[in-house]
């Protein structure tokens, strides 16, 4: 029976085993001890080369060792290459501060690449089975789950060089049971299996018999299920990277920032996919934290009547909203303060890689764009000041009588908050602010009659002129 359907759901996968080198994940209950057995049988029929790898996770002593002698004299027994680890669990969560499900979990899964490695072999196959999938479905749908791990556990994924597969997704418990039963297995049991502590147990006590007592087939739904959401999950993944290209402004290691405008564009599926694709990208490790609510605030955000905003997620992300920008960036600074001074020709760089460049010219160019200001040289008081911002800033406006706060204008530009701080300030000599490149002119800007030659700056920049904000009027 169990063959039969093994066969029918590695066939429905269009997976062979045929002449494949598998690492066997074993515990010693009944799931995977009824796997190995299953591959053993097959490694005849089928020119299959098994190893069985175990890791005594050490939580439960003596015990625990028995586990692991016991599956080592199994494959000593039916001449199976034996792999095994001792590892303490307990104290890598004392030292970590990850809770033993996890800090066991990574600790088997990395012994199991490290013995792959060493044969060479490619697959590793684990004994998941049916209602492992429905617990695992529920738990994730339960805490909140979104996206692809909302399918729960899949039959084949990526593992380091190789890959993990499942035959058993399409099996009960009650199955797997029966045939250790009908072949004479006799598994070894692990008593915290049956603690409610555990969330999955809790899950497996009380709402898989009721689902059961509904449809003895329910299992075979939410296989079915799973494979649906997986299917649906890549091609939507797919669409969501096509369009988020043109949604990103910047992308480095720590920091992604998008245009809101075209965010909102897309279609409503594939937003919440892209917020998911920007975390993906920033966490090098997603914090256990993280969930659907924050995605939830981040869209809110986004989304918000108010131009700026600003979010604290979980392993110190920043999430900075300002007009059409939205910052993704971990541990944001203040940018370093700099003044840098012009006296004659010449060319100064700014700390982010602009550059403000000084000519002395006779005559001023019709063509001039907000990337350049023209000044009578007589009439300017050296030396010619590159700065940051300041408190109380204000400048005199070309065209426009009184003055006007720097902290105004940046606003009515809307120019972003994460680039308000190293938006260069020029000013003369007195203190008069002269120009703020991209955006306004003082009144001293301009063609004079009694000119004979201006000092002519230029500023360059592949960062901060772009976008809405470049309205210099």
């Amino acid at each position: 029976m169990l063959e039969t359907k093994v066969e029918a759901f590695l066939s429905h996968h269009s997976f062979s085993l045929e002449d494949k080198k598998i690492v066997v994940g074993v515990s010693g209950g009944p799931d995977s001890l009824a796997l190995l057995h299953y591959l053993l049988r097959q490694k005849e029929k089928q020119n299959i080369t098994i190893v069985a790898a175990h890791v005594d996770h050490m939580f439960r002593g003596e015990e625990s060792f028995e586990d692991a002698m016991f599956v080592k004299s199994f494959c000593e027994e039916n001449e199976i290459p034996f792999e095994m680890a001792r590892i303490n669990i307990p104290e890598m969560m004392e030292r970590t501060g990850k809770s033993s499900q996890v800090a066991a979990r990574e600790a088997r899964y990395d012994f199991f690449n490290e013995v792959m490695e060493r044969y060479g072999f490619k697959l590793l196959a684990l004994a998941h089975h049916g209602d492992d999938q429905i617990e695992t479905m529920l738990m994730r749908f339960t805490r909140g789950s979104s996206g692809k791990a909302r399918a729960g556990i899949p039959f084949l994924r990526p593992f380091h060089k190789g890959c993990i597969f499942r035959p058993f997704l399409s099996m009960t418990k009650k199955e797997i049971e029966e045939y250790c039963r009908i072949n004479d297995l006799e598994p070894r049991l692990d008593p915290s299996n049956l603690k409610e502590v555990y969330s999955r147990n809790r899950f497996r006590k009380h709402v898989l018999p009721f689902l059961k007592s509904e449809n003895r087939q329910v299992h075979e739904h939410f296989q079915r299920l799973s494979e649906d959401l997986q299917t649906d999950e890549n091609y939507l993944q797919e669409l969501t990277a096509e369009k988020m290209n043109r949604v990103i402004i910047k992308r480095v290691n720590s920091q992604v920032s998008i245009d809101t405008n075209v965010f909102r564009d897309m279609p409503m599926p594939l937003q919440r996919r892209g917020i998911q694709l920007i975390l993906k990208y920033l966490y090098k490790r997603r914090p256990e934290s993280l969930s659907a609510i924050h995605i939830d605030q981040i869209y809110s955000l986004i989304y918000s009547s108010n131009p700026s905003g600003k979010l604290d997620l979980p392993g110190g992300l920043k999430v900075v909203r300002s007009y059409s920008d939205c910052l993704f960036q971990f541990d944001l600074q203040s940018h370093d303060k700099y003044r840098l001074e012009l006296t004659e020709p010449g060319s100064v760089y700014l700390p982010d890689g602009s550059s403000i460049t000084l000519e002395i010219v006779d005559h001023m160019s019709p063509f001039l764009t907000e990337c350049g200001a023209f000044f009578n040289i007589k009439n300017l008081e050296w030396p010619i000041v590159i700065r940051n911002r300041e408190n109380g800033d204000k400048m005199s406006l070309k065209g426009m009588s009184g003055s006007k706060k720097v902290k105004d204008i940046f606003i009515n530009s809307k120019v972003p908050i994460s680039l308000r701080d190293i938006w260069p300030v020029i000013t003369n000599g007195k203190g008069e602010i002269l120009w703020l490149p991209g955006l306004k002119k003082s009144a001293l800007e301009g063609i004079s009659q009694a000119a004979e030659h201006y000092v002519l700056l230029t500023f360059k920049s592949n960062y901060l002129l772009g976008g809405t904000w470049n309205d210099e009027r």
